[in-house]
């Protein structure tokens, strides 16, 4: 059957998935035309924008309703994103704004996809605000090429009110052309930036800057923590939230599952868990690490592989970029669905520099296994480094679904 729907070509199913998407409109009554709905697309930061939006409102005495990668959350009630898909089909995506209509939500905030974008799965939504954090290398097996990458990721500005733009990025116009009501840029850098961070202070535990007048202090490390909370604070603007709102917001958020997640152990090495499957993720995120090493002689060992039936091309790119950082390599399994594992890590492999196998560089398909033999590696003052699966719950082998957690599996590890 996977093959057989491999042979359709995409624009085939996509008049299915708009039918689809009409059908469910019509079904839950188009609650979207009756909501406060914030879309944030890009190819990195996206959750983590997500979640920074959803506490500024909260902050604000809103009741906020949001859809990501990990999570969703309607008021009071939170459930764990179990689907492996950052926006859903059509109908639970209709059902899902049904429920926040009837609990009343003052904002709806998703986390949107470029397939979602694609495939109609968001059709019918009017965004009071649509955010982009990014556009780098991602998703080439479906798109083929940026251009059509990029215009995808556009889809969700079309019919937005406001547009939010990351001028730190590649070519923002793109993104600011269009008949909008406002526009907000943002930027660690670029001065004429509505929305600029300013006397930024990064810390290994952190960062202050300014906003215009306002002090903002993050618990998260990085420039590209950063760059998410200004995305944040300018949908905040958008919406008329106080500056100093925002910033008690902001202050108060101490982690995100799944990104940059600290495992606190008696070992003193230090264990990061990140999403991190892209080149541009896995570059800023080790640029970072790199600089959180306790000391000189500490060493980074990195434990990574690739998403099956994905955009084979950035396989040896990500090798080429761990191994410049990493001073020990494993290679596991991440995600393969359809395709061959071994296939996957050694398209990786071909991209890694400097590492000899067996010494410090491994393959070891059994994910468990591997972060086991990472763990083995450390010593008090090392970064362990395990990317690709963040706070995901499953890992798909074929259709199969098999129960996963990066961060259950290391602390079942450590307990032993």
């Amino acid at each position: 059957m996977h093959f057989i729907k491999s042979l359709v070509p995409q624009s085939i199913k996509n008049i299915y998935h708009l039918a689809q998407a009409i059908l469910a409109n019509v079904w839950y009554g188009f609650p979207a035309r009756k909501l406060n709905i914030i879309g944030v697309t890009g190819t990195d930061g996206k959750t983590t924008t997500v979640q920074f939006i959803a506490r500024i409102f909260e902050e604000a005495n809103q009741k906020v309703a949001l859809a990501s990668t990990i999570n969703f959350k309607i008021g009071e009630k939170e459930w764990v994103n179990t689907s492996k898909h950052t926006t859903l089909g059509s109908f639970a995506v209709q059902k899902f704004l049904k429920q926040a209509l009837q609990e009343k939500c003052d904002v709806v905030i998703l986390e949107t996809a470029s397939h979602a974008l694609d495939q109609y799965r968001v059709w019918g939504i009017k965004y009071a605000v649509a955010v982009i954090t990014n556009v780098t290398r991602e998703h080439l097996d479906y798109h083929k090429t940026m251009k059509r990458y990029r215009r995808a990721k556009k889809r969700l500005f079309e019919n937005a009110k406001t547009a939010v733009v990351n001028l730190d990025m590649e070519n923002p116009e793109e993104f600011l052309r269009g008949k909008y009501e406002k526009k907000i840029t943002y930027s660690t850098q670029e001065p004429m930036a509505q929305v600029l961070a300013q006397n930024i202070l990064l810390r290994l535990d952190g960062s202050t800057f300014l906003i215009e007048n306002q002090t903002f202090e993050l618990a998260l490390p990085g420039m590209f923590t950063i760059e998410n909370a200004l995305a944040a604070v300018s949908v905040g603007m958008a919406q008329g939230i106080d500056m100093a709102v925002m910033a008690r917001a902001l202050k108060k958020i101490t982690g995100v599952p799944g990104r940059m997640e600290k495992i606190i152990n008696t070992r003193g090495i230090e264990i990061l868990i990140d999403y991190a499957v892209t080149p541009n993720a896995l570059e800023k995120l080790y640029e970072l690490v790199s600089e959180m090493k306790p000391r000189t002689t500490s060493k980074i060992i990195a434990v990574l592989g690739a998403c099956g039936d994905r955009d084979r091309g950035k396989r040896p790119i990500m090798g080429e970029i761990v191994s410049s950082y990493a001073d020990v390599i494993i290679l596991t399994n991440e995600d393969p669905y359809y395709e061959n594992p071994h296939r996957i890590i050694n398209e990786i492999a071909k991209g890694i520099i400097g590492k000899k196998r067996g010494k410090n560089y491994f393959h070891i398909m059994n994910r468990r296994q591997a972060i086991m033999k990472a763990l083995k590696l450390a010593q008090e003052g090392d970064v362990v480094v395990i990317t690709g699966k963040g706070a995901e719950e499953s890992m798909a082998i074929g259709k199969q679904r098999i129960a996963w957690n990066d961060k259950r599996t290391v602390m079942e590890v450590l307990s032993v």
